[in-house]
């Protein structure tokens, strides 16, 4: 699998769940998610905008995606809604691996790198701050999506998460 067909993949309504664990407050959490996932073209003001921050000329990029997400957590916290951009540019060499764009709402973006590796995940390593962020995307089935997610700040693991995420397919027509 290439990395454009990788990031095809996750196109669409996903139903996710995660459960995440606070180091430094030793607390665990449960949340469930309703995912959509779109593609963003080569030619998208978003995307072009974003490389030109980052110094990147745009044809490099193959695309990338917008991850829009409505939570709650089991604990009746208030509901969280939000959305990301992330932007893909391989390698010209390599391009198993390269350097990703991501946006997440009015924060400033970030520049980071991937590996798609031979068994098919994905590693996205990103710098933010203070912190680093490793995620692993990888299909179990294709529509069974699994991730893993650690932040790391100065002082070690801040914190880690795992999510489940099952496609959500259209419904069937009625003959």
């Amino acid at each position: 699998m290439d990395i454009q067909t990788f990031i095809e993949s996750c196109i669409g309504q996903w139903f996710s769940q995660r459960s995440s664990y606070q180091f430094d407050t030793e607390k665990a959490e449960s949340h469930k998610s309703e995912l959509t996932i779109e593609w963003l073209d080569t030619d998208h003001s978003l995307l072009v905008s974003l490389c030109q921050q980052h110094g990147i000329d745009p044809n490099q990029a193959i695309g990338g995606q917008t991850v829009s997400w409505n939570s709650s957590s089991d604990y009746g916290q208030k509901k969280q809604t939000g959305s990301t951009i992330l932007i893909v540019i391989p390698d010209n060499n390599t391009p198993q691996t390269g350097q990703i764009i991501q946006s997440f709402q009015s924060k400033p973006s970030s520049q980071g790198n991937y590996s798609l590796g031979e068994d098919e995940a994905l590693t996205l390593i990103l710098e933010v701050g203070d912190f680093s962020i490793e995620e692993r995307i990888w299909f179990a089935s294709p529509n069974l999506r699994l991730r893993t997610s650690l932040m790391k700040g100065k002082n070690g693991y801040n914190r880690t998460a795992f999510y489940s995420e099952i496609r959500r397919l259209p419904p069937q027509e009625v003959a």
